[in-house]
């Protein structure tokens, strides 16, 4: 009888047909969370006007579904590791694919509000488990590439809300813009087939003939046997997912500066989505023009998001996250100042590579860094905290609007918060990581006879 190390197997596998299916699903269902998360910020001008919503009152609406978003990250990310990924993953999927719809077809704020909670419950739990279940199959030589890209597919549903919102909004209203995020429910099918169970749950459900299965598509070099066996290198299977173990193996400070340096990164993101259309009307743009720089911001993070993706592979992570907060800082900062419109694009280009694009790249740090059977609780807790950022910001920009400061200041207020999130990752101690730490040379398959 052969014991076998699943882990392993996936680090040496090299890019097939396989990881390219769990990529696109991956993409698309991103694609879908970020067009759902950034329509809200599209409409704003419009719902402010229509329903005579203040400032505060429309951030309000913001922050509550980011609440639901950081509820459903730490409950569904805890219950992917009891139940499986793929599972939390589809009804993830099935919530925000059926509320966001329905908030469309709201005729009162209040109504709008519930519905846009609930529907942030799937948009918030569906990306810890699409994190770690691309994590866990990627091989290990493009494993933060292939992460990153898959969460480019947030910008690009950014881009499609600023684009369909740009052609729908004044001729149809906001509400077909809405409608449109029904779509996935038709790829359910396709989704469901092409998606892997995690095999570490497999593992602890004793399935090792499932895993021979799969990860005979992982590395098609490798043939399975009757009476194999696997192991992950660790405890997993006997292990029971808990949040206390995050805290473990001298993680306890990292793990607190993970929190923090994802909470300045949704400070900026749910600022961003819901007010940046308003933002840059203050500053003097029409509506339209505002839309476009929805756009720019995601085309940057999507920029930002494969360059320094590679980068990160090559130099490392902290080397190119702390020069990328400061970055964005200073380029947020720089927008209040009245410049040209092509200046103006490059600056929020950089910003959206320093916020969203920064985030994808966070979101390959934080999954490499902890042992597969904790991975979707460590992401989704770390998910959870930063969302805390998420539901403050809404709320505190629409205060400073309130309040008639200049877009100066509101901006320089909201670019403190990369300076925070850079001194956060710089104290990350990264030896105490799990595959970050493991050299190359490591990744070869480990076979033990037994009889």
């Amino acid at each position: 009888m052969r014991v076998l190390n699943a882990s392993q197997i996936v680090d040496r596998s090299r890019f097939n047909a396989f990881h390219l299916a769990i990529i696109v699903w991956s993409f698309i269902i991103i694609m879908f969370d970020g067009y759902d998360i950034v329509i809200y910020g599209s409409v704003v001008p419009v719902l402010m006007e229509e329903w005579s919503l203040s400032s505060v009152a429309t951030g309000a609406i913001g922050s509550y579904a980011t609440l639901g978003t950081a509820i459903g990250a730490l409950a569904f990310g805890y219950l992917a590791d009891k139940i499986g990924r793929r599972k939390v993953i589809v009804l993830s999927v099935v919530l925000f694919s059926i509320c966001v719809p329905l908030a469309g077809l709201m005729v009162d704020p209040v109504l709008f509000a519930i519905c846009r909670i609930i529907a942030g419950l799937g948009l918030g739990g569906v990306m810890p488990n699409i994190i770690a279940l691309t994590t866990e199959y990627a091989p290990k030589a493009s494993r933060a590439a292939i992460v990153s890209f898959v969460f480019c597919g947030y910008s690009v549903g950014g881009i499609l809300a600023g684009l369909v919102s740009r052609l729908i909004l004044p001729e149809f209203g906001w509400r077909p813009i809405f409608w449109i995020a029904a779509i996935p429910l038709l790829m359910l099918p396709f989704i469901l087939k092409a998606l892997p169970e995690s095999y570490g749950q497999l593992l602890r459900k004793g399935e090792h003939k499932k895993v021979g299965q799969i990860l005979s598509r992982v590395d098609p070099e490798y043939q399975p046997g009757e009476q194999d066996s696997f192991t992950m290198g660790s405890d997993a299977k006997e292990a029971k997912p808990s949040v206390g173990k995050i805290f473990e193996s001298k993680r306890r400070l990292s793990t607190v500066m993970f929190w923090f340096a994802c909470f300045s990164c949704f400070i900026l993101i749910s600022s961003l989505n819901t007010w940046l259309p308003k933002l840059m009307m203050e500053t003097g743009y029409d509506l339209r023009s505002s839309l476009t720089f929805v756009m720019v911001l995601n085309a940057g993070a999507i920029l930002g998001t494969i360059i320094f993706g590679r980068l990160t592979d090559k130099k490392g992570f902290k080397t190119i996250l702390i020069p990328l907060y400061v970055c964005g800082a200073v380029a947020l900062s720089a927008i209040g100042l009245k410049t040209d419109l092509w200046v103006a694009y490059i600056l929020i280009a950089i910003v959206g590579a320093a916020s969203i694009g920064l985030q994808n790249l966070l979101n390959a740090y934080v999954s490499q860094y902890y042992p597969a059977e904790i991975r979707s609780t460590a992401v989704g807790v770390y998910t959870a905290f930063g969302r805390i950022g998420g539901i403050v910001a809404p709320t505190l920009v629409g205060v400073l609007l309130s309040m008639s400061l200049s877009p100066q200041t509101n901006l320089v207020v909201l670019a403190f918060s990369g300076v925070i999130g850079a001194i956060a990752i710089l104290l990350v101690k990264e030896q105490h990581g799990d595959s970050i730490k493991r050299l190359p040379e490591e990744t070869g398959v480990e076979l033990k006879s037994q009889t």
